[in-house]
Order: structure tokens, then C-alpha cells, then sequence
């Protein structure tokens, strides 16, 4: 999801964040009181992402709550570079004491897919999903395609497949055009690398693409203004804010691919210090607040699971990309 979608919901942000921080009260996770020893002290959250960034907002929204909830004090730790690779290696360098985790995003599982640092997938423990951002298979309001079959007619009909636009080739909207096009048959495509969401956001009203996938918080405006026209979504449900626009399993396709961004550390935790961090966040983003933030961007409630959960996505994520990959020539 590109920053500039976050930033469509500024004043949301800015009112909710201003709330938590003036808050005074103090929650207990549940019934269950904590163990006296943990957590003692602050929490560190590392995240890759600059200050006003989709990872950093989703960070600083589940610490709203999770301050109240741990009864602690939790700080974003900024490790910037290589895609996520800079923040695994400093969690690698951390004490496995629970007191550093990270919010990690599909990035940080390509960095151990391509081994670009020295983690397995195995040390990898997923502690709570934050978001589960349905992809949207998105044209624009001038296009002539409207539903699934004219797309893979259109695919069909034009050399090397219609234009896709997509951050870089090899990231996660890559895998996801190219898991798509395969469950359609493996219909032909071509991918049109741009900087980042805005500029295919740009690219998909002007005409110079033809096709894109979308989180619905990127294209929100343009398919408020009917600029967009919204083909299928690659969700487990249909998303509500698109109005009865079927979902592609609905549609006959079997695929399903979304953006997320979850917390995780690393193996050698002891698994009570986790079974608490999991607890916390998950208690934490279930509160009114975080799912506010979460409906703000077209995010189901489903979006928020627990340790066993996501980190049994987390390595479906990591099978499903490598074979992607593979298939694709890149690994």
C-alpha cells in the first residue's frame, strides 16, 4: 500500500492518536494478570518504514492501546534499508528476551526467500497480524473490461497480455499478478514497474496502463469519483465498501492475495514471554480504536489473529513467493 493512502486519512489519525495519548486510564490484558517480570520495561518495536508510512502508522495505532495493555511503555526503533533487511538483522543482534519485536510486511520474507540475511523462515515467530489488506484487480472507468472474462479476453486478444502496473518487478504485487494470471489459466501479461502506489495510481487514470491491483485505501478517491472501476477482489469475502463487486472465487478464479503487516520475533523467546506478547496485541488491536483505523481503510476485523495463526501465514506467504519466484526466473 503506498504512504499516500494513509495520508487520505490524516484527520482519522491525528484524532485518534492525540486520544490515546492523552489517555490516562490503564487496561489489564483480560482476566489474566501478567507475569511479574514481564513486561518490566519498555517494549521495542522495530519497523523498516519511515515516519508516516504505512508500517509506522499501523505501529503507532496498535501502541495506543498495547501501552495500556502491557502497562509499559512501547517505542517505535527506526531501522531503515534493504527492503526490511536492516531491521532483521538488528532484531537478529537483539537479546531473544521478548523486549524487541518487529512489524514486519511481505518485504521482510522476500529478504530470507532470497537470502539476503542469515534467517531461516523457521526462526520467524509470528505474534499478531495487524492488517489484511485485500488486493482489488482495478481498471480504469475508460476501460472496456468489466468483468473477469473480459479481462482474460483482453489478456487473450493483445500481444504479451494487457500492461500491469506494479511497484518493482519481484516484489509482492509481482507475485501477486503473476499468482493470479496463473490461476486464470496462466493468462499473458506484462508488469510495468513504477516508483511506488501513487505513481501507479497516476498511470492507471492517464491510460498508460491497463490494469493494476489495488488496496481499496489507494484507489479510495478515484473509486469514490468513478474514475476506477473495480473488476474482482482477490479477498476471502467481498469487501462492502465496493458495493457487491464479487470476489475472484466468487467469479469461477481461485486466488486470494492481500497486503499485510503483522509483529513477529525471533526464535529462542521464551514461549510464555510470547503467548503474553500475542495476548497483549491481539487484546490491544480488537479495542474500537485500532478497528476504527482498520474499517478507515477498508481492512476487515479479521484482519487482527494471534501467534499460531499468522505465523502459519507467515510461512504460507514464504512457500507460495518462493514458488512464485522460481517460476519467474528470479530465484
Amino acid at each position: 500500500m503506498s504512504n499516500s493512502a494513509f495520508f487520505n486519512r490524516r484527520d482519522f489519525l491525528k484524532s485518534t492518536v492525540l486520544a490515546g495519548a492523552t489517555g490516562a486510564a490503564v487496561a489489564t490484558f483480560g482476566d489474566q494478570a501478567f507475569a511479574e517480570d514481564f513486561p518490566a520495561e519498555t517494549l521495542n518495536v522495530v519497523t523498516h518504514a519511515g515516519p508516516g508510512g504505512g508500517t509506522d502508522i499501523t505501529t503507532r495505532m496498535m501502541m495506543l492501546r498495547a501501552r495500556r495493555v502491557f502497562k509499559q511503555d512501547l517505542v517505535v526503533v527506526n531501522k531503515r534499508g534493504g527492503s526490511g533487511s536492516a531491521a532483521l538483522m538488528y532484531t537478529k543482534s537483539r537479546p531473544r528476551d521478548g523486549y524487541t519485536f518487529m512489524t514486519i510486511t511481505q518485504s521482510h520474507i522476500f529478504q530470507i526467500i532470497q537470502k539476503k540475511v542469515p534467517i531461516k523462515i523457521e526462526e520467524m515467530v509470528g505474534l499478531a497480524r495487524a492488517t489484511d489488506d485485500p488486493q482489488i484487480v482495478t481498471v480504469g472507468s475508460n476501460s472496456k473490461i468489466k468483468t473477469l472474462d473480459d479481462l482474460m479476453a483482453a489478456a487473450a486478444a493483445k500481444k504479451g497480455g494487457l500492461k500491469w502496473g506494479t511497484t518493482f518487478a519481484g516484489g509482492a504485487d509481482h507475485v501477486g499478478i503473476h499468482n493470479f494470471a496463473k490461476a486464470c489459466g496462466n493468462m499473458p501479461y506484462t508488469i510495468v514497474p513504477f516508483k511506488g502506489g501513487g505513481d501507479i495510481v497516476t498511470n492507471l487514470v492517464s491510460g498508460n496502463i491497463d490494469v493494476a491491483l489495488l488496496n481499496y485505501a489507494e484507489g479510495e478517491s478515484q473509486y469514490s469519483a468513478g474514475e476506477f472501476r473495480p473488476v474482482v477482489s482477490l479477498s476471502e469475502e467481498p469487501i462492502a465498501a465496493l458495493n457487491g463487486v464479487k470476489t475472484a472465487r466468487d467469479s469461477g478464479v481461485d486466488s486470494v492475495a492481500s497486503t499485510v503487516r503483522g509483529f513477529a520475533c525471533l526464535s529462542g523467546v521464551p514461549q510464555d514471554r510470547i503467548d503474553i506478547l500475542s495476548g497483549g496485541l491481539v487484546k490491544a488491536m480488537e479495542h474500537g480504536v485500532y478497528q476504527g483505523y482498520l474499517a478507515s481503510g477498508g481492512m476487515p476485523k479479521s484482519s487482527v489473529i494471534g501467534a499460531e495463526k499468522w505465523t502459519a501465514h507467515i510461512r504460507r506467504i514464504y512457500d507460495e513467493s518462493t514458488t512464485a519466484l522460481t517460476e519467474l526466473g528470479m530465484l
